[in-house]
């Protein structure tokens, strides 16, 4: 870029223009007013018979050394104007230009893909609220690359497991180590049916957070879904010796919502709780009408969830326990999953619990009836 085409220049030259047509402007003036003053004085003198040459001469000169003092003194006020227009522009430009030159190489760092560098800019005027604007933004940016980055890991790591255990089993089977008996080849079904349900579960994860995931609400009794849930569950529950239990206050409570996304929460919802709860526990899940809402509770007497997990139990791959989940199955992304569905349902999902070994309870609010108020068209008769 061209020295005449900075910023820093043209407010100079803007300034020095103003102050030279000022300068121009105050001396045309004075001329004027100048002469004018003296073509009265004259007029006035040849009015006056009685008044002698000397006194005239004496007028004529006080007028042009009156004309001298005031030409002098625009033009060192000009000067002075114009002394202060550089150094009001110098001092301008510097506090614009320098912090948008900042603010530039910062912006071009972060499109580089450093998103830890910051802008420090110290000033109450529109350039610091820019200035914040791009901190606000480099952190955003900074927060989806660590996600990014924990994801690619977290997926690798997931990936690695189920395909090391199938390539140890096969190179035993080519080289003879182990037998081809039937449980060989159950072990390497289920470790590739664990392989697939992670890639179609990431699936879903990717279609969710992208806002693809497909969501039909319609009208449904909610009670009808819990029993179905409830009584497909007893014989899992019944098996781990833990007691599950559904309370229900009301016979039937219509929800608009989709009720396969439903019934794929409620499913999550209660293998986390069969999964987490030792033998002789108790899982009981209760409905509560709340007006334009039903809350769902999903409670157990489990391992529990301490303080400091629960703001990020529905974080992607986090895990409590994680060795515990991975021997499970568990990939660690069902709540996630579940977070998503709640909220394309338009509804709110959080957990509660009292610490380590005080059991957890999930709560999931759905819109009712309440809330769809279908269009009522008057037919005329005839």
């Amino acid at each position: 870029m061209s020295w005449f085409h900075r910023l820093r220049w043209k407010l100079f030259v803007s300034h020095a223009i103003i102050i030279v047509i000022a300068v121009v402007v105050l001396l045309g003036a004075a001329q004027i007013l100048v002469r004018s003053s003296m073509m009265e004085s004259a007029t006035l003198a040849s009015l006056s018979a009685g008044d002698d040459l000397l006194v005239a001469s004496g007028e004529v000169a006080v007028q042009r050394r009156f004309q001298s003092i005031l030409e002098q003194a625009l033009l060192l006020a000009s000067f002075g104007a114009l002394a202060a227009a550089v150094v009001v522009s110098l001092f301008v430009s510097r506090r614009i230009v320098e912090p948008l030159q900042d603010l530039t190489a910062v912006s071009r760092r972060l499109a580089q893909g450093y998103y830890r560098e910051r802008t420090f800019i110290h000033s109450d005027d529109e350039l610091a609220e820019l200035s914040q604007s791009i901190n606000h933004l480099a952190e955003a940016l900074d927060r989806t690359e660590q996600r990014r980055l924990a994801l690619i890991a977290d997926v690798a790591h997931e990936l690695r497991t189920p395909l090391t255990t199938i390539e140890g089993y096969m190179e035993g089977l080519l080289d003879g180590v182990i037998a081809p008996d039937e449980q060989t080849f159950t072990l390497i079904r289920h470790e590739a049916a664990r392989l697939r349900r992670l890639t179609e579960e990431l699936g879903l994860l990717s279609r969710a957070e992208a806002g693809e995931l497909r969501v039909q609400p319609r009208l449904f009794d909610l009670c009808t879904i819990l029993q179905e849930l409830i009584a497909r569950f007893q014989p899992q529950f019944a098996a781990c010796e833990v007691e599950l239990r559904l309370h229900l206050p009301v016979q039937s409570l219509t929800i608009y919502a989709d009720p396969d996304r439903i019934m794929q929460v409620m499913v999550n919802l209660l293998s986390n709780a069969l999964r987490y709860t030792p033998a002789g526990g108790l899982v009981e899940v209760s409905l509560t009408p709340l007006g334009e809402y039903a809350r769902i509770s999903v409670r157990d007497t489990g391992i529990g969830i301490e303080a400091e997990h629960l703001p990020l139990i529905f974080e992607r791959f986090y895990r409590v326990d994680k060795s515990r989940t991975r021997h499970s199955g568990g990939t660690g992304i069902g709540l996630t999953i579940a977070r998503h569905l709640v909220y394309a349902s338009g509804g709110e999902i959080w957990a509660e619990s009292d610490g380590a070994g005080k059991g957890s309870t999930f709560h999931v609010t759905l819109p009712t009836a309440i809330v769809y108020q279908p269009v009522q068209i008057a037919v005329a008769d005839g």
